[in-house]
């Protein structure tokens, strides 16, 4: 292993780890000491231009700063290392990976999110992701700047905020969902409540009346496990004036469905789908884990949902609001209509 600026800094290692850039970074972050698990990502974490980090097993440490991951030349790790590191960062986060629960997904402190997967599961050695948050406190305004939508574009979205559309965020992983759907809620008027629901609490939202819900691992036992089916059941008692769904991944967008059909509106989701017109399939595939078939989730979405909004992150890195529409029941299936926005 090669010798790092953790090292360099007297910080507790608990992998082993080092990491050492071939560059220094553009500009330092003032913040707290990061905590000493992750002193071996410390370059990275403080670089303002990285969003993701990956370590492949025994591979490799590869950086992303908005353009495609690059590997970090010296980077040194062996797979026992890189385990150790991963079952340190999940304990990090209060949960646990271990051989019965190989894939594990935390938040940490500052928002960052941590997703570690073991062998054999990983077949080519232990898979370490991180998402480090950037452009959570920019606000709509500076994602305008930064090209997600024009001036007018900017309007139609505080108009449909202002008007209590039901919303769904749409996009392939890194396109920027969770952050748009941040910098919409911070629009909400301050009077009223916002709950939402997440797997792993990501979203980051400038409202002093927001409750966050975070579904919880089962313990050893298997014992304990609260899932998002559940939470979004138990948001209900809590009168929520805006009910948000971080991601809808199963069974609990039946529950989410029912929600906004019966008077909570001005609520939101996000769902991975590669294109607005996959849109329809994804709620499918997820309305079938609900038990709902095709018709009835044909009814349900398209009176629930007011607009999708389908993100896209372009080679260059930058992100857009790439098309909008509206979901309609063609011949008793789920379509999507696309809507004019320019």
């Amino acid at each position: 292993m090669s010798a790092g600026a953790a090292g360099a800094a007297g910080a507790v290692d608990p992998a082993g780890v080092a990491a050492v850039e071939d560059q220094a970074p553009e500009k330092a972050v003032v913040r707290p000491p990061w905590h000493p698990v992750l002193e071996p990502f410390v370059e990275f974490l403080d670089d303002p231009g990285v969003t993701d980090l990956f370590v492949n097993g025994g591979d490799g440490l590869f950086v992303d700063r908005g353009s495609g991951a690059t590997r970090v030349a010296r980077w040194r790790a062996r797979e026992p290392e890189v385990r150790d590191l991963a079952v340190a960062l999940i304990g990090l986060g209060g949960r646990h990976i271990d051989d019965a629960s190989p894939c594990v997904d935390v938040r940490l402190d500052g928002g960052i999110r941590v997703h570690a997967v073991l062998p054999p599961i990983a077949s080519g050695g232990t898979a370490i992701s991180i998402r480090v948050p950037r452009a959570a406190d920019v606000g709509l305004a500076g994602l305008a700047a930064r090209g997600l939508v024009d001036v007018r574009g900017r309007e139609r979205l505080e108009r449909l905020v202002a008007d209590r559309e039901n919303l769904l965020i749409s996009g392939a992983g890194g396109s920027g969902k969770t952050t748009l759907l941040g910098a919409l809620l911070a629009l909400v008027p301050h009077s009223e409540r916002i709950v939402t629901i997440e797997d792993v609490a990501e979203l980051r939202v400038d409202h002093p009346h927001h409750v966050r819900l975070e579904a919880r691992q089962p313990n050893l036992e298997g014992a304990g496990g609260v899932g998002l089916a559940r939470l979004v059941r138990e948001a209900l008692r809590m009168r929520p004036d805006r009910l948000v769904v971080g991601e809808c991944r199963g069974a609990e967008v039946r529950e989410l469905l029912s929600a906004l059909n019966t008077g909570h509106d001005g609520g939101a989701g996000t769902l991975h789908a590669n294109g607005l017109e996959d849109v329809p399939a994804r709620l499918e595939a997820l309305g079938a884990l609900a038990g709902l078939d095709d018709a009835a989730l044909a009814r349900q979405v398209a009176s629930a949902i007011g607009c999708v909004l389908h993100l896209e992150r372009g080679r260059d890195g930058r992100r857009r609001l790439a098309a909008v529409g509206r979901p309609i029941v063609v011949r008793g299936r789920l379509g999507i209509e696309a809507v004019p926005w320019s």
